[in-house]
């Protein structure tokens, strides 16, 4: 079953989310604007991922870079 990521990108801290097909939370924590944080949070959905989507309205190059380079 594939899931999917939406992260909520705030000035110094974001929401991801984590959810299924049918839109069950697999998971949903606030961390701070840290990529390797952010990325040890997917990293054991990443096989199942289908896709990660980032809402901001500034500041988001840093994070989409960043997951993009890893692979996401």
């Amino acid at each position: 079953m594939s899931k999917y990521s939406g992260i909520d990108l705030h000035a110094n801290n974001c929401v991801v989310v984590v959810s299924d097909e049918e839109d069950r939370i697999c998971c949903e924590r606030r961390v701070p604007n840290d990529l390797t944080r952010i990325i040890a949070l997917l990293e054991p959905f990443r096989a199942e991922l289908a896709g990660v989507a980032v809402k901001s309205t500034f500041n988001w190059y840093w994070l989409v870079d960043g997951l993009r380079a890893a692979g996401f």
